[in-house]
């Protein structure tokens, strides 16, 4: 299954709400297994090669299903798959690798608090001033950040356009709005001031 498919199943299936909560899961489940592998490295104790795929796993599935799917693709991988991945497909030399993950993962939470706090503002004309607002805040904690917040973006707004084309056909429902989406996730993410999008009357709490 490849990852846009993989996202949007995710999307349709679970639901925004906890697909969201899975992808920050699974992000935080590659980091527990890079973890592992650099100390196992690191370490270079014969016979305790075992011991840290059992550790890696263990805290990946401590984070939730998110991170048991990380750690069950991860597992399943050759080091060479996974070298190729994060040099060619994320741009990330092997010295980065543990960095752009912890960023990755830092980047998904500032991905989710802003969808919970839309969700609970429920604030007629805010969603654009979140949309920023996530964005903003996960590229601002590098580049794992920043590539976290466009791959989350990209499939959210992906899956609503697949659900609208099953409930409406092939109408153009939302696409206005979609455009106008990502146009907000991308000014946030070019660390521009989300609060260009705030609409007056927002609590100050967000």
């Amino acid at each position: 299954m490849k990852l846009f498919t993989g996202l949007v199943f995710c999307s349709l299936v679970l639901g925004v709400n906890s697909w969201l909560s899975f992808m920050t899961e699974a992000v935080q489940g590659a980091w527990d297994m890079w973890r592992a592998y650099r100390d196992m490295r690191e370490a270079n104790f014969i016979g305790a090669d075992k011991y840290f795929h059992a550790r890696g796993n263990y805290d990946a599935a401590q984070r939730g299903p998110g991170g048991v799917w990380a750690a069950e693709v991860l597992s399943r991988m050759k080091l060479t798959i996974i070298i190729i991945f994060f040099s060619l497909v994320l741009g990330v030399s092997s010295q980065r690798w543990a960095t752009f993950l912890k960023e990755a993962g830092q980047g998904a939470k500032d991905m989710w608090r802003a969808y919970h706090d839309m969700r609970e503002a429920n604030y007629k004309g805010a969603d654009k001033y979140f949309h920023a607002r996530g964005n903003y805040d996960a590229a601002r904690r590098g580049p794992g950040g920043a590539w976290a917040a466009r791959v989350i973006s990209n499939a959210r707004e992906n899956s609503q356009r697949v659900t609208d084309l099953f409930k409406y056909g092939d109408s153009g429902h939302g696409a206005e709005d979609s455009k106008a989406d990502q146009a907000a996730n991308r000014w946030g993410r070019s660390g521009n001031d989300p609060n260009h999008f705030r609409p007056a009357g927002l609590p100050d709490k967000y």
